[in-house]
């Protein structure tokens, strides 16, 4: 008897552990989704790219409806993902938060089905990707909208993208690696 007493207490300090990281790590995606849904909705609400274009008043080189439109596109879309992934870390919490309701001392202690926590974090994780995605490909729309195209080959223009490509490229890298490492063990 006392066996399996100790077998349930390891068992439980197991879940009470992983449970614990999972509301950590869904707490950061909706932190940083917050940021990010932030900025892409004051970015909608406040873009007036007429005003400030900077490139050459070659009219060759400037952006027009076309990529305007694209930016408007691609930060909806990057909205929506940003506010989706969200959605599924809220609601993956507030499932852990109402079964660890019925155990008041033990607050990180919900028996959850592991796929299907795995299978929401990957699904917010993945949300996260997407929106940073289209967030990166609505800021080459802005840099063209303000630089000037960059079919036209403007250096300017050019080293804006590639370093917001490799820098947002690799932090997107490290993010990936590191979620599907998490789910090895």
């Amino acid at each position: 008897m006392a066996d399996s007493d100790i077998e349930t207490s390891s068992s439980n300090h197991s879940t009470a552990s992983t449970t614990s990281v999972h509301v950590s790590a869904l707490d950061g995606i909706v932190n940083a989704n917050s940021l990010f849904t932030v900025a892409v909705f004051v970015g909608i609400t406040f873009d007036q790219p007429h005003e400030l274009n900077l490139a050459d008043r070659t009219t060759e080189c400037n952006a027009g409806l076309d990529v305007e439109r694209d930016l408007v596109v691609f930060e909806v879309i990057s909205f929506a993902f940003f506010l989706f992934s969200s959605l599924v870390a809220q609601g993956l919490k507030l499932t852990i938060n109402l079964l660890n309701s019925k155990e008041t001392d033990e607050v990180f202690k919900a028996n959850i089905n592991s796929d299907l926590l795995r299978l929401g974090v990957v699904g917010a994780a993945g949300g996260s990707i997407l929106g940073c995605v289209f967030l990166l490909l609505s800021m080459v729309e802005v840099i063209q909208l303000r630089l000037g195209l960059l079919s036209c080959g403007n250096s300017l223009a050019i080293h804006a993208v590639l370093a917001l490509v490799v820098l947002v490229s690799s932090a997107l890298s490290v993010y990936i690696f590191t979620v599907f490492y998490s789910f090895r063990k």
